[in-house]
């Protein structure tokens, strides 16, 4: 496994964190950082991420939420929900990530972590937010 897809499954683990313990996630956060195993790069990597996230939380979870249809953002699960939000800093904020890569590691953590239906969800919902924030063109229907 490369080390930014070790810093992605990190940062996963740490936004579920920060789902499940909600106003006393700081300092959970950091203890987090503290015990988690990885190599120093993927553990830099991933909280590089985790900070963009929160930081850029509420943009992210309303792009999310316009690009899953019939789909409110409670309602998802922790780890498609927090996938995403990974998937979807990448798309808006990491420019030096394409966005075939960032969709990709998604799916390949969704496939490791959720559901059986969590790739094809991610998929679907990472394409549209990928064309909505001009990372990627869009398709042409002919």
């Amino acid at each position: 496994m490369g080390t930014r897809r070790k810093g992605r499954e990190l940062a996963l683990q740490a936004l579920y964190q920060v789902d499940l313990l909600g106003e006393q996630a700081g300092q959970g956060v950091d203890a987090f950082w503290e015990v988690c195993e990885g190599p120093a790069d993927a553990k830099s990597f991933g909280e590089e991420l985790v900070r963009g996230v929160l930081s850029e939380r509420a943009r992210i979870d309303e792009l999310i939420a316009g690009s899953s249809d019939n789909w409110r953002l409670g309602r998802l699960s922790h780890v498609d929900r927090n996938i995403l939000r990974v998937a979807t800093y990448e798309l808006l904020c990491r420019r030096d990530v394409p966005a075939s890569v960032a969709i990709d590691e998604a799916i390949e953590i969704a496939k490791r972590f959720g559901s059986d239906d969590s790739a094809t969800f991610v998929n679907g919902v990472l394409d549209h937010v990928a064309e909505t924030v001009g990372a990627k063109a869009p398709q042409r229907h002919a």
